[in-house]
């Protein structure tokens, strides 16, 4: 049996995560449960930019919005949220630079256990 790895939240990770519709909570809730047992979700991808998969973004689409929640299991046994935001980007699937840039700047924080 796997065990489950405990999750944290870096920054205000968990409010925006909160602000989300309900649906798209309790799916991105399901997934980072198979997160925590070692399993890859089915709506899962490498983010690009942070050099492998390391970096890992949750999309959701729900009521013409699209949705992320990035995590990283980069840390010795422990998910951590990095960043949950509603997609509005002009640029086509691009994620923005300004949420690449809080990504970077938490993935930070998290390496100095700088969590909630």
């Amino acid at each position: 049996m796997n065990t489950i790895k405990p999750l944290k939240f870096v920054g205000k990770s968990r409010k925006d995560l909160s602000d989300f519709p309900s649906r798209v909570r309790q799916d991105f809730g399901h997934e980072l449960f198979k997160v925590q047992t070692g399993l890859f979700p089915a709506h899962a991808k490498a983010l690009k930019g942070f050099g492998g998969a390391s970096i890992v973004e949750l999309i959701e689409s729900f009521d013409g919005n699209a949705y992320r929640c990035v995590y990283t299991t980069k840390i010795k046994d422990v998910v951590v949220v990095l960043h949950a935001f509603q997609k509005k980007s002009k640029s086509g699937i691009a994620t923005p630079q300004f949420e690449i840039d809080i990504v970077k700047a938490r993935l930070k924080d998290a390496g100095e256990g700088k969590w909630k």
